[in-house]
Parts: C-alpha cells; sequence; structure tokens
C-alpha cells in the first residue's frame, strides 16, 4: 500500500472515531445544560483544541511520531471532533432566535477559550 493511501485510511479512520466522539460528547454536554448558549459544540471544540495542543506540544518536543499516526491524531481524530461548520450553524441560528450579542458571546468565547487550551497544552507539553 503506498503512503498515501496509508495515510487517507488513517485520516478517514481518526475522523470516524472523532465525529462519533463530537456527537456522543456534544449530547451528553447538552443533555445536563438547559440555557440557549450551545455548551455541548463550546466543550467539544475547546477539548479539541486542547488535545491538538498536546499532540503538537509532543511532536514539538521530539516525540517521534509516525505520519499516519499524526495524521490519524490531528487531521483525522481532531478535525472529527471539533465542530467548526456546527460552530458557524449554531452562531447563524443564535442571531436568527437569540440576538446578536449570544451569537457574538458564543463566537469570542470559542475562540478565546480554544486559543487558551491549545496554547496551555502546549505549555504544559513543555514543562515536562
Amino acid at each position: 500500500m503506498n503512503q498515501l493511501l496509508a495515510n487517507l485510511i488513517a485520516i478517514g479512520a481518526g475522523s470516524a472515531i472523532g465525529g462519533m466522539a463530537r456527537y456522543l460528547v456534544g449530547r451528553a454536554v447538552q443533555a445536563q445544560w438547559h440555557g440557549s448558549f450551545p455548551l455541548g459544540t463550546f466543550i467539544v471544540n475547546v477539548a479539541g483544541c486542547f488535545i491538538i495542543g498536546l499532540i503538537y506540544g509532543l511532536i514539538d518536543r521530539g516525540f517521534n511520531l509516525p505520519e499516519s499516526a499524526r495524521l490519524f491524531l490531528t487531521v483525522g481524530l481532531c478535525g472529527g471532533f471539533t465542530t467548526f461548520s456546527t460552530f458557524i450553524n449554531e452562531n447563524y441560528l443564535l442571531i436568527s432566535s437569540q440576538g446578536q450579542a449570544m451569537a457574538l458571546l458564543y463566537a469570542v468565547a470559542s475562540i478565546a477559550v480554544g486559543f487558551l487550551m491549545l496554547y496551555l497544552a502546549y505549555f504544559i507539553t513543555r514543562s515536562l
């Protein structure tokens, strides 16, 4: 099997697992949350930012990860787990139903906390 095909299989497998995990985690969180803020997607997105930060932080520290494993974890698993298209759609729905203030809060908080989680993960892995 050539490397491209191996990488595509790794990405596809990671995407399938990440997508199923996104659904389960988002659903579990949202079932416990009764507000209009889409907390399930928010938690999934910031957790995905933290996970990808850990992975790349370890790689930056010299952790030897084969290309197919890196693609499985980052492009596949994290890519399937995080939900940017859902995030954009939920912002649109918030603007339509709750107004611009709630959509702005959700968008800014998602980006700010996501970046903070990525930075925190890099800091943790660099401090090991």
